[in-house]
């Protein structure tokens, strides 16, 4: 290793360990062998990049060697060994909740499940998949917990959903006909606006339920952690938000109905109230909600746009030694 390759080392360590991928492009273009620094522990810039979950490094510089596959530590730990270790805590805490966090780690594992590897042991006689089990198991009960106290919570307020507007449902507002039980109002618009969300409310919030409730009696099984449990939750959270915009229109529906006939100044005031509870449960779930499409439908491998800026070369190879 060169006087070159010294000065750049603890750089680029450290770069791979935060995943600033702009630096290590830089300092790769600038001197290639810096590619061949390893750290006390003799990890290289690929096991680093694996072992810090960075996938942005990874993504820039797993195509540089062809026999990273093959690479190996002083304890015959291959990649896929190092990737079913535990992320550090400090990437652990990048993302939300403890099933997104192992979602994250079954993805990283995914990615690097090369069939002639899975076998392998180390020098403690453990394959790839029995150090994944051994290091995740925790994070998989408290993702179990997560998971179950998010469902529990959601469900909750799909079943008060449920409860109201069906009550809502018999209870025709401005009375029915004595003669032929039909609807008073059911010319008016306004009826037309509230029969509609209404029946929207109460199929949604009901589906959203069933979600939920699937969520609670699955098995909680690793491989469900991937694809599986967000999704459900996912779908669910998108019905609880459908069905509780829809239950406020149909409350404003009836209120426009009952009062605003004659007093056609109260329509701004139930518009501007209408929004509150919408902007609460938005505000409070939205987040998860985003975090959860992206984890399970946004990649993080393969091509990204931000490797189209970076200046090294793809075309050279540069073999570690």
């Amino acid at each position: 290793m060169g006087t070159s390759n010294k000065s750049f080392r603890n750089s680029i360590i450290e770069a791979v360990r935060q995943d600033k991928y702009e630096v290590v492009d830089e300092i790769l273009f600038k001197s290639p062998s810096a590619f061949n620094c390893k750290n006390e522990q003799g990890y290289n810039i690929i096991q680093l990049a694996v072992i810090n979950r960075s996938e942005k490094v990874y993504n820039l510089i797993y195509h540089i060697t062809e026999s990273y596959r093959e690479i190996e530590d002083s304890s015959r730990n291959n990649l896929v060994h190092l990737v079913g270790r535990l992320a550090p805590s400090f990437v652990l805490d990048r993302t939300t909740g403890a099933a997104l966090q192992l979602q994250r780690e079954l993805l990283w594992r995914e990615k690097l499940m090369l069939p002639l590897l899975l076998l392998q042991e180390n020098d403690n006689k453990e394959t790839p998949s029995m150090v994944f089990t051994r290091e995740h198991q925790d994070l998989l009960k408290q993702g179990e917990g997560w998971m179950k106290q998010t469902a529990e919570s959601c469900s909750i307020t799909a079943a008060l959903i449920v409860t109201v507007v069906f009550a809502a449902a018999i209870t025709v507002p401005g009375g029915s006909d004595q003669q032929y039980g039909i609807p008073v109002l059911k010319k008016e618009f306004a009826f037309t606006v509230f029969a509609v969300s209404n029946a929207l409310s109460l199929f949604t919030a009901t589906t959203a339920l069933l979600l939920f409730l699937s969520i609670l009696t699955t098995r909680f099984s690793e491989r469900d952690f991937r694809v599986s449990l967000p999704r459900r939750l996912i779908f669910g959270l998108l019905m609880l938000f459908l069905s509780t915009t829809a239950m406020i229109v149909a409350f404003c529906a009836i209120l426009f109905l009952v009062f605003c006939d004659q007093r056609p100044w109260m329509l701004a005031p139930i518009c501007v109230l209408a929004c509150l509870p919408i902007s609460v449960i938005v505000t409070i779930k939205l987040p998860l909600l985003v975090d959860l499409i992206r984890s399970t439908y946004v990649p993080i491998f393969g091509k990204q746009s931000y490797l189209e800026f970076c200046k090294i070369n793809r075309g050279n190879t540069i073999f570690m030694k």
